[in-house]
């Protein structure tokens, strides 16, 4: 099996270059063409995850995204979480969200609530 790490972006180049043929003939599964694609698959997403990491969004940043997709308004966000000033509170950032709040926008709005968690205060 003619496989390398992926180390350099000609490393990487040539691992797409390998990959691209599975994409037009898939191979079967259990054959050693399988194999030799999952490897390649795991090997790019590995270097990808290192040389382009993608951030989280923190809580903030999640609650508006979620909004903005699903068509809700600040109206919504504080039916959620109680009060027009809360909502307003928490999308301007004078306000962390609580535990109890990131319950209700997990349950109501099914947000998982480690997207929510960093923007609780450290405990003392």
């Amino acid at each position: 099996m003619d496989i390398r790490p992926i180390r350099t972006e000609d490393d990487y180049a040539w691992a797409l270059a390998e990959i691209a043929a599975y994409f037009d003939a898939p191979p079967r599964l259990g054959t050693p063409e399988a194999d030799r694609f999952d490897v390649l698959a795991a090997l790019i997403e590995t270097y990808e995850a290192k040389a382009w990491p993608i951030e989280p969004l923190d809580p903030v940043e999640t609650i508006r995204h979620v909004m903005s997709e699903r068509g809700l308004s600040q109206g919504d966000l504080a039916a959620v979480l109680g009060s027009r000033s809360r909502a307003s509170e928490v999308l301007a950032r004078r306000r962390p969200l609580t535990l109890a709040m990131i319950q209700r926008l997990r349950r109501e709005w099914n947000i998982p609530a480690d997207a929510l968690i960093s923007d609780l205060p450290a405990a003392a």
